[in-house]
């Protein structure tokens, strides 16, 4: 028995909603349904929203700083969750993950340095190393028959070619959905405790894990390879928060942390957001039986998708997802050229997607789309994508 209705429809329009009501300012036809950015059109848990307005009545919205209890929130979720501990010594508030990707970039290379990324990959990531002017290195995944792996001979080669001083691992990965096995993990500690790179850990979407797979964190691989990263973990994806700004470093390393507060002192920022705080704690403290049924509803949406794939639209790969809500479609056997393609999605099918070439030039040719949305929208968005395509001819 669920006790949460995720097939609600919540109407998003004209509530400052960027995927909802930034269409047309972002270039795009009014009328699109969204599956683009990655938040999801279901409410936070009730004990979050209780929270806040237990605050919003408090009336007062002064400066502030997490208490001891967000800290033991924060340690008992990813001690259940993730099989790692924090303390507060350890833990570095951020108004959100990209904010700490960027500074964590000026904290530990300087002007020119190499930094490696593996796409196709969330596209902040390159826009953090060519914004802080450092010198991008892309080392690709391989698309092994519709499985992304690591190409490590290539991975290391970068790394000593380029004199590479920070890697940004995302794990699980956005777009392509893998959830980097143990085995896989160690490889790149390895590589990168070799050549004294840092590993910047993007684990954000590390509560979307599917069917039987496993995550793994980036922290719980040793102390050597712990005391040579960071670990980047947030509610806003999981709890749907992100408008709030809430978001946690987690660096063992002193040194690295000093240097990384450094940074990010000298941007002018320096308490959080208190709704952030508050929101968070809760979340982490409340929200485990809202989080499971969330996923088992997640995996319903997900196996929708893949028969209405394999049904209707047999000339489109689905990249098998094992983490995230995010999906990675290939359209590259349609035969249509990229820009014709989004032409077709945006303009035909009415549905405002994430081009895959934003994400590297290697993700031409595919989609992101968001399934964390009611099930009702989602078999309108793919009814949408069929009925375009076959008035096209692309079906047969």
């Amino acid at each position: 028995m669920t006790n949460y209705n995720f097939d609600e429809i919540i109407d998003r329009k004209n509530t400052n909603s960027l995927k909802w009501d930034y269409a047309k300012k972002r270039g795009k036809p009014e009328d699109v349904l969204p599956l683009w950015v990655a938040d999801m059109d279901f409410r936070t848990p009730i004990e979050v929203i209780n929270a806040i307005k237990e605050k919003a009545i408090h009336g007062i919205f002064g400066y502030s700083e997490p208490l001891d209890s967000y800290f033991e929130a924060l340690n008992s979720w990813t001690k259940r969750h993730y099989n790692y501990s924090i303390s507060s010594n350890n833990i570095i508030l951020v108004p959100g993950i990209v904010f700490g990707i960027y500074q964590s970039i000026k904290a530990l290379t300087n002007e020119g340095d190499s930094v490696l990324i593996s796409e196709p990959v969330y596209y902040p990531f390159k826009e953090s190393i060519l914004d802080t002017k450092r010198n991008l290195v892309v080392s690709n995944l391989v698309n092994n028959n519709g499985h992304y792996e690591f190409d490590f001979n290539d991975f290391e080669n970068k790394i000593i070619e380029n004199n590479v001083k920070v890697y940004i691992l995302c794990n699980p990965h956005n777009p392509v959905g893998r959830v980097w096995k143990r085995e896989e993990l160690l490889k790149i500690k390895e590589i990168t405790l070799k050549h004294n790179v840092i590993v910047i850990s993007d684990e954000i979407h590390a509560d979307f894990i599917y069917s039987n797979n496993e995550f793994t964190s980036y922290a719980t691989l040793g102390l050597d390879s712990l005391n040579n990263s960071i670990i980047c973990i947030s509610p806003s994806k999981t709890f749907n928060l992100a408008g709030l700004h809430n978001g946690n470093l987690f660096i063992k390393n002193n040194s690295l942390k000093r240097r990384v507060k450094k940074s990010i002192i000298e941007t002018g920022y320096s308490q959080s957001n208190i709704m952030g705080i508050v929101a968070a704690e809760a979340a982490y403290k409340y929200g485990d039986k809202w989080h499971k049924e969330l996923i088992n509803y997640l995996e319903n949406n997900l196996s929708y998708v893949r028969n209405f794939i394999k049904d209707k639209l047999p000339k489109v790969k689905l990249i098998e997802p094992e983490g995230t809500y995010l999906i990675w479609l290939d359209f590259s056997k349609l035969g249509l050229s990229d820009s014709d393609l989004n032409k077709i999605i945006i303009n035909k099918a009415k549905l405002w997607l994430d081009e895959g070439n934003i994400f590297g030039e290697i993700g031409e040719y595919f989609e992101r789309i968001n399934i964390a949305c009611p099930l009702s929208l989602l078999k309108e968005a793919l009814n949408k994508l069929y009925d375009a395509l076959n008035e096209e001819g692309l079906l047969q």
